[in-house]
């Protein structure tokens, strides 16, 4: 079982109104000129926002949704504090009722 941590607000709000696509190329050439492998992930509509233990927490983050799901949790953090008006979660996976995040990126 893997710990991701997220980000999620409205699809909009991620993929539009903030300039969140820089802060991601930005971060790929960092990891490229490391050598470090992706850890991070764009995911639209995340299903696991609507898993049971998630939902209370989750239910303020406007339709559709969109996420950065990452298992960086400082990378998390600094994207929180970037991009202010998000919520920020962790859930562990797979579990019972999440499946694996990234499944729909294959």
């Amino acid at each position: 079982m893997s710990t991701y941590h997220f980000v999620a607000a409205s699809e909009a709000f991620l993929t539009v109104e903030e300039p969140l696509e820089e802060v991601l190329r930005e971060r790929v050439r960092n990891y490229g000129e490391q050598g470090k492998a992706i850890d991070f992930w764009l995911v639209r509509r995340p299903a696991f926002l609507e898993a049971p233990e998630l939902a209370a927490t989750t239910a303020t983050v406007p339709r559709p949704a969109a996420a950065v799901v990452s298992s960086d949790e400082k990378f998390i953090t600094f994207l929180k504090l970037r991009l202010e008006f998000v919520l920020k979660g962790q859930f562990e996976s797979p579990s019972a009722t999440i499946g694996d995040p990234l499944a729909s990126l294959a």
